[in-house]
């Protein structure tokens, strides 16, 4: 009976190439190549992107995301150590019952609103200004106008704590000079509000400012001459030209400074502590004591997901009603 070709016998030099993974007849046999493709399917063009991107990845993951999902834990539960227990939203209704938490959302919306238009106004303006070829010196001023944002948060909570001493403070001094008497900044519930103000706006105005600039400049010099041809006055082309142009950076730092006021701790926290009469806590600062004062880091954890529902809405009506319109 006649053998199929497969189960005939192969020749000599066949069977060695077959075996050792080396033609026949080429000399001494390489190692194996059973093990180099896995090592292509690990290292190709289309795998080394994610390879790079895996130690951030993997940071967020630990550092970021798993915070995260054990915070929203911790929030529903009560409780320490071992000893926590399971109690759902419990700690949620507890917070819209708590007359602390409103008062702290209060002041922090009142801040908002009045610090965070008065700064961005005040960083728009000077930003005109430094764009303006009529001033002299103006790498000099830029670097002045930027340096505020370059003192600590803490340090600049100091340093006005000083300039505002009811006492010894120079603030004080400068109006005694013009006849006025001297204002109780850090004692007062109205002016300890004003301080806080003063303090953030003086920190962040030349940062927002030199964003401002950083976008004036990028407008073409060309829509404001046929402009001009037109007969547009300074502030016609300022509302049809530059407004208009510095949308993004506005809708920007509208966003930023928003999320950062709500965020507020540092400042109040060095200059007040919160007083007087909680006139100046703020959420984080009553995040803070509820977690690191008193231990109750359920509670302390809710209010952190509270403040980052705030944000998220405050966040998405800003870019619906200030973002690009299609």
């Amino acid at each position: 009976m006649s053998l199929a070709p497969s189960e005939r016998a192969p020749a000599s030099g066949t069977a060695t190439a077959t075996a050792t993974g080396t033609p026949a007849g080429r000399g001494t046999p390489r190692r194996t190549d059973r093990a180099r493709p896995g090592r292509r399917r690990l290292l190709t063009r289309e795998s080394v992107p994610y390879l790079l991107i895996m130690p951030a990845v993997l940071g967020f993951a630990i550092f970021k995301a798993y915070p995260i999902a054990a915070s929203f834990w911790i929030s529903l539960t009560t409780g320490n150590g071992d000893a926590r227990q399971f109690t759902g939203l419990a700690n949620y209704r507890r917070l819209l019952d708590d007359p602390l938490f409103w008062t702290a959302l209060k002041n922090t919306a009142l801040i908002l609103v009045v610090q965070v238009p008065l700064m961005l106004g005040l960083a728009l303006l000077v930003a005109l200004g430094l764009n303006s070829t009529k001033v002299w010196l103006r790498p000099l001023w830029r670097l002045g106008v930027f340096v505020p944002s370059l003192t600590g948060l803490v340090a600049a909570g100091v340093m006005f704590s000083v300039i505002l001493n009811r006492d010894a403070g120079l603030l004080n001094w400068v109006l005694s000079l013009f006849g006025v008497d001297r204002v109780n900044w850090l004692g007062s519930t109205f002016w300890a509000r004003v301080g806080v103000v003063l303090v953030i706006t003086w920190h962040y105005t030349g940062y927002n400012a030199v964003m401002y600039l950083a976008g004036l400049q990028g407008i073409p010099k060309e829509l404001y001459e046929a402009a001009m041809v037109d007969g547009a006055g300074p502030i016609r082309r300022f509302v049809s030209i530059t407004l208009p142009q510095l949308r993004p950076i506005l809708l920007l730092t509208v966003v930023l400074s928003t999320i950062g006021t709500l965020q507020l701790f540092d400042e109040p926290y060095v200059l007040t502590g919160g007083g007087p009469d909680n006139a100046t806590l703020t959420v984080t600062m009553y995040l803070y004591n509820n977690g690191f004062k008193y231990f109750d880091f359920g509670y302390a954890s809710a209010l952190a997901y509270a403040l980052a529902l705030i944000v998220s809405v405050l966040g998405i009506l800003q870019v619906r009603l200030m973002g690009e319109r299609r």
